[in-house]
């Protein structure tokens, strides 16, 4: 594994993401994706939970986005440093997010909110 390939998928995950592109963010990560919080519980796992969360999400915030405050990788890892905005009114907040990459698709986010 690459990190130039990491960084590949991080961004395209990231632009599909503020694009509200379900189907683009989707191809992004692997059927058996985890999602969690950093050291702590398993949020959801699997392609359709995903799929299902996120179209929630970008259904109930259409003006969220995501700005890219920082980004470290070291081979198969990817740590961004997000400021989240759901809405113009709606207070930011800041999330560290950890992408673990398989192959060339993300297979677990780990989330330190």
């Amino acid at each position: 594994m690459s990190t130039a390939t990491a960084l590949d998928v991080a961004q395209r995950q990231l632009d599909a993401y503020n694009a509200q592109d379900l189907d683009a963010y989707c191809a992004c990560f692997t059927d058996d994706v985890v999602v969690a919080n950093f050291n702590g519980e398993e949020l959801w796992s699997g392609m359709a939970a995903l799929r299902q969360r996120y179209a929630d999400l970008f259904s109930q915030h259409p003006l969220n986005r995501v700005v890219l405050l920082g980004r470290v990788a070291c081979n198969d890892v990817v740590v961004d440093h997000e400021r989240v905005i759901r809405s113009p009114d709606a207070e930011p907040y800041e999330v560290a997010a950890i992408y673990t990459v398989r192959g060339r698709l993300i297979c677990r986010i780990d989330f330190v909110r």
